[in-house]
């Protein structure tokens, strides 16, 4: 069972990056990220940070790193009850990188991704974890809006409806 939950981050707007990140992925690579993130980062969480998988990127930001495909994720962390999806489509080359913030009671916000294997640009790099960067910040807005509504509410963290 994972330990830590993973929340899609959704914009004022209603966009949701990592799942447009998501539908753009091949079969293949969608089925190695599922795996990933349910195999490893759910259930490995903040312990991957001295991992090949996981790298701090500095104010809560973090890079989730997919290098393997689902059947290598799932012989390394699955279990002999958990199998992976079926893939349609060929094997291919998996290099995906997935932005996130951990927060709250072990919950990680998944705010976007990119598949690095089409463009490993430093250029694409930076402009990818600039875009998670406003996203963060975006989120961390909505959740102080939230937190002054609950206040405003009498019904923050240790506080009931009833005074």
């Amino acid at each position: 069972m994972p330990s830590w939950t993973p929340e899609v981050f959704v914009s004022d707007d209603g966009q949701e990056p990592f799942t447009a990140f998501t539908r753009s992925l091949s079969d293949f690579k969608y089925v190695a990220l599922d795996a990933a993130i349910r195999l490893v980062l759910a259930a490995r969480g903040l312990d991957l940070v001295r991992t090949e998988w996981l790298k701090a990127l500095g104010a809560g930001l973090h890079e989730f790193r997919v290098r393997h495909d689902a059947d290598g994720i799932t012989r390394m962390f699955g279990r002999s009850d958990d199998p992976t999806a079926p893939v349609a489509g060929p094997p291919e080359p998996v290099l995906l990188r997935v932005f996130m913030h951990f927060h709250g009671a072990k919950v990680i916000l998944l705010l976007s991704g990119y598949d690095k294997g089409r463009d490993p640009s430093p250029r694409r790099q930076d402009r990818e974890i600039a875009a998670a960067r406003r996203y963060l910040r975006a989120w961390r807005a909505q959740e102080a809006r939230r937190l002054a509504a609950d206040r405003r509410k009498g019904t923050g963290p240790g506080r009931t409806a009833e005074r």
